[in-house]
């Protein structure tokens, strides 16, 4: 078992090698968490039964109350590639905070000889297979940066009709190594998007980056079910698709289709009006000028695609 206080210096003992005769990338895993301990001992009992096991899987506990560290402890007993690095509670509780968590994780596998890396978020469940099948998906595609499963809550199923397949889902993020150095990592922004600017920043800079949906990870803890009510969910998801450069065409087209969404008309409407109001009021985006004209030309390109629309058209970003 490893556990570390931030502020202490330990011995890291050697990781585990993987199985003889297999042909594979080795893997690292951070899970920054705060408080998750009704739902962090399903996302362990996953790991450990993984047919391909991490060099090392680093939990960030971000000051948890919980007894979050008491579970892993358990753990981490009898699993020695574990580790529990405990961080002081911060004032900081916005996305910049899981940032912070997941570098501090980072900085405990640097040296490592690993060629993915995995941000797994603690509320996750998934099969025995999940990590064996992603690490073969970079092995078949060398300019693969990014990929991951799509998630399921309950009976809802993430619809690719209108998403992105090449976008990743935060629930579950496999960077190569490379790709992740290149990105500079995560951009530590406080409102929300860290998941999705890594994502588009890889593709960007030249990565392939893919949802692969032959299976999929089980989030235990569903979405927007935090004190906000849902209007307040989808107006902030709104001012979010306005900082992080989404194209005015775009998200017209998306709050309509999010109109179908019960309560019926104002899940759309709390959206645009929320992309809306933070364009009244000019909000600062914190992602670069070049970064928007990469994801609003995708986002045109893709309704193209999905209006069967040619360029002549006049549509333009």
């Amino acid at each position: 078992m490893i556990v570390r206080q931030a502020d202490k210096q330990t011995v890291v003992p050697t990781p585990a090698a993987p199985p003889s005769g297999v042909a594979t990338l080795a893997y690292v895993v951070i899970t920054p968490a705060r408080n998750e301990a009704n739902f962090i001992i399903e996302t362990l009992k996953s790991m450990v039964a993984q047919t391909r096991l991490p060099l090392r899987w680093v939990i960030v506990s971000d000051g948890s109350t919980d007894g979050t560290d008491d579970v892993v402890r358990d753990f981490a007993k009898h699993h020695d590639w574990i580790e529990l690095l405990r961080l002081p509670e911060q004032r900081d509780r916005s996305f910049a905070a899981k940032v912070d968590s997941f570098e501090a994780g980072f900085s405990r596998v640097s040296h490592l000889p690993f060629d993915l890396v995995a941000s797994l978020d603690a509320d996750i469940s998934f099969e025995p297979g999940y990590f064996e099948f992603l690490i073969g998906k970079f092995i078949e595609n060398p300019s693969l940066g990014v990929g991951g499963t799509p998630f399921v809550e309950g009976e809802r199923h993430y619809n690719y009709e209108f998403a992105n397949i090449e976008h990743v889902s935060g629930a579950c993020q496999v960077f190569r190594r490379r790709c992740y150095a290149e990105i500079g990592g995560y951009l530590r922004i406080k409102g929300g998007g860290i998941d999705w600017t890594a994502v588009t920043t890889a593709r960007m800079r030249g990565w392939k980056t893919r949802t692969f949906t032959e299976k999929t990870c089980c989030h235990l803890r569903p979405m927007g079910t935090g004190q906000r009510k849902w209007y307040a969910v989808d107006f902030h998801h709104g001012q979010r698709d306005y900082y992080l450069g989404g194209h005015p065409l775009w998200q017209l087209f998306r709050s309509l289709r999010q109109m179908g969404r019960r309560p019926y008309g104002f899940a759309g409407a709390a959206l645009l009006l929320g992309y809306g109001w933070a364009w009244v009021r000019g909000v600062k985006r914190p992602v670069s000028d070049e970064l928007v004209r990469f994801h609003r030309a995708e986002q045109i390109q893709r309704l193209r695609i999905f209006f069967r629309l040619s360029p002549s058209k006049g549509i333009s970003a």
